[in-house]
């Protein structure tokens, strides 16, 4: 089975790598590091212009009718270059809830304003430190009015339309509910985290109008579903962060001098780089099987999605993390563009659960598996 990219995907990942060049290089991400900025917006419009977020979209609703795979390029060049947007949010996330739960009018009205930018999605799962399951849901829906507490919510304070979970008498006990922003009873203050290129928010839900989507009592199910399913298309921004920090690594290894010799030339500096080659490399191979799973929406999907979401957290940390080191004393500075992977690392590794909860979910996933 031939789990590379066509010549057409590659085609798309070179004008992404070039635009991505040309329109985020790293004084883009630092601007809105050191701004009170959540995103950087004038990216974001040159991101929509380019048709990115319309990709999985079918035509008939404003979308380019593209495959799971080039979505999969785009993912891995924007985290190549740590982009400073809500692309995550609002198109793994948002994009593809009503792609999966929405009614044919729900899908009418948000998914084409979501292609063409007008609208920017997110999800509203997590109420706190922990993990949240559907016993522990405190945020609950009475006569279409949702009440409760959401944080930490990514993009938040920019988003105008929320997919939120919520807890429900019966079934797996949750449903899922759209939240437009834009109306009384719903409320957001800012969450500072350790990567501030992408804002994130509490979302106090005070009586607010919500619209069911999908069957109530069938909410967790769809919520896991959507995570496998965005899993992956996290897992390719890793593994593009991934590469970012080790090709920053290997040339600053080739270009830095000690005692007359480069120091890409000592054992302690190949150790790294080598190390960090294997683990992107075996995450990268991790993500051709999710990406294949995630196109054909195969069976193996929650095996092949938490697969990719462990190996490639690993191999993003330890790529953002031996960057630092091999630029020695310098490398923590705040001079240094090396924080930008180290952060957005951080970020993505908690983004839709941990390390752990995702390796509890490849253990489960792999024992259904068997059983079957």
């Amino acid at each position: 089975m031939n789990f590379e990219f066509s010549e057409d995907q590659n085609m798309l990942r070179d004008q992404a790598s070039r635009f991505l060049a040309e329109n985020c290089p790293p004084a883009t991400v630092r601007r809105v590091l050191e701004s009170d900025d959540d995103y950087d917006a004038e990216l974001w419009g040159k991101v929509v212009e380019m048709g990115w977020t319309a990709a999985v979209i079918p035509e008939e609703l404003g979308g380019l009718g593209l495959s799971y795979l080039e979505l999969c390029v785009i993912a891995e060049e924007l985290g190549r270059a740590c982009a400073p947007v809500p692309f995550s949010s609002s198109v793994y996330l948002a994009t593809e809830a009503l792609l999966m739960a929405g009614s044919q009018a729900q899908k009418e009205t948000w998914l084409p304003r979501l292609a063409a930018g007008e609208v920017i999605g997110t999800f509203a799962l997590a109420e706190g430190p922990g993990e949240t399951t559907a016993k522990s849901l405190a945020t609950k829906a009475a006569g279409g009015k949702l009440s409760g507490t959401k944080v930490p919510v990514p993009d938040a304070g920019i988003a105008n339309l929320a997919v939120v979970v919520a807890a429900h008498d019966g079934g797996d006990g949750a449903a899922l509910y759209l939240v437009d922003m834009a109306q009384d009873g719903v409320s957001v203050s800012p969450v500072p985290t350790f990567d501030p290129t992408r804002g994130h928010g509490r979302l106090v839900l005070d009586g607010a109008a919500a619209e069911p989507l999908g069957k109530p009592g069938e909410g967790w199910a769809l919520a896991q579903k959507l995570l496998d399913r965005a899993a992956v298309l996290f897992a390719w921004e890793q593994v593009g962060g991934a590469q970012a920090a080790l090709e920053q690594a290997r040339e600053y290894a080739l270009g830095r001098y000690a005692f007359g010799r480069p120091i890409a030339s000592y054992q302690a500096i190949k150790h790294k780089l080598a190390t960090m080659y294997v683990k992107n490399t075996l995450a990268r191979s991790n993500c051709y099987f999710g990406a294949w799973a995630l196109n054909t929406n195969a069976a193996e999907l929650p095996v092949a999605a938490a697969t990719a979401r462990v190996s490639a957290t690993q191999a993003y940390y330890f790529a953002s993390k031996e960057n630092i080191q091999t630029h020695g004393g310098m490398g923590y500075t705040w001079e240094f563009d090396c924080q930008f992977f180290y952060r957005r690392a951080k970020l993505l590794s908690v983004a839709i659960g941990s390390e752990r909860q995702w390796q509890n979910k490849l253990i489960t996933a792999v024992e259904h598996s068997n059983a079957a």
